[in-house]
């Protein structure tokens, strides 16, 4: 894909969180959205990651002055992997549902199962 600008790939990332379906978006308890430009060195082709505490593993606890958790992702891998904005919009929205899904507690094997690894 061609070199974007960050307001370029920003806007992009914004389009596809409009692609994201509203329900599950509603369904997001506090969590941060971020854009880096690379990955960790020892992980040089991750999309995006997810930090923090899933729905399912929160308690009492968790409420008290908590952070927001992290969805990141990484415009290098993202941008090199596809070859037009398009593409990229729809990568961004599939990373995104994925690790959405982590938030939701779901783990890697059956998010791979399901068709969203």
């Amino acid at each position: 894909m061609h070199a974007m600008t960050d307001e370029q790939f920003d806007a992009i990332v914004e389009e596809a969180l409009d692609d994201v379906p509203g329900e599950l978006m509603a369904m997001l308890d506090n969590v941060a959205f971020f854009v880096e430009a690379e990955p960790p060195p020892e992980d040089p082709d991750l999309l995006g990651i997810y930090e923090g505490t899933p729905l399912t593993e929160r308690g009492e606890w968790w409420s008290q002055g908590s952070l927001p958790d992290r969805i990141t992702l990484y415009r290098g891998p993202l941008t090199r992997m596809c070859e037009d904005a398009a593409e990229l919009r729809e990568e961004i929205a599939v990373t995104v549902v994925h690790e959405i899904a982590h938030h939701f507690g779901i783990e890697e094997a059956a998010l791979h199962e399901l068709g969203w690894g």
